[in-house]
């Protein structure tokens, strides 16, 4: 029996603070059974992935899932490229976007839904570093004003 519901396996925190994220899209990623059993260990790290159109395929470059333990010969390479799986409309109108606007594809987390691995993709705009000083110090302040509002409380 299959399981149901959504399980986060691994976000990618980086891509938000590089990142401005305009729309999201949800892609199935074709992968080895060793991965799958890998990514269900938790050992999966977004960090510098990120994805590309090529050939009207889309893929994604730089996601490091580690060797299974118990996975012996099977086992591929931990930063290969894997292809994603997408409708071929939904690649095209991507690669359009990414080739003018200056715009890139970056995963944002992989997650399982009803037992299949998918991959949220994000069309993303980069930030300038006095953007990211600018989302910093707000994160600051307002996590000044929850401590103020926490201590007052008591």
């Amino acid at each position: 029996m299959e399981k149901r519901g959504i399980k986060t396996a691994a976000q990618n925190r980086k891509a938000f603070h590089d990142y401005y994220v305009e729309e999201r899209y949800e892609a199935g990623i074709e992968l080895a059974g060793t991965e799958v059993k890998s990514i269900r260990a938790g050992t999966l790290n977004l960090k510098d992935a990120y994805c590309a159109v090529k050939d009207g395929e889309l893929f994604v470059h730089g996601m490091h899932i580690s060797p299974y333990e118990k996975g012996n010969i099977f086992n591929k390479d931990p930063i290969r490229t894997r292809r994603l799986l997408m409708h071929r409309r939904e690649i095209r109108k991507l690669h359009a976007l990414v080739k003018q606007d200056g715009y890139t594809l970056v995963p944002l987390s992989v997650y399982f839904k009803d037992a299949r691995v998918k991959v949220e993709i994000g069309l993303c705009k980069g930030k300038k570093n006095y953007d990211k000083r600018t989302a910093a110090a707000q994160r600051d302040a307002r996590r000044e004003m929850d401590r103020a509002m926490k201590t007052r409380g008591r």
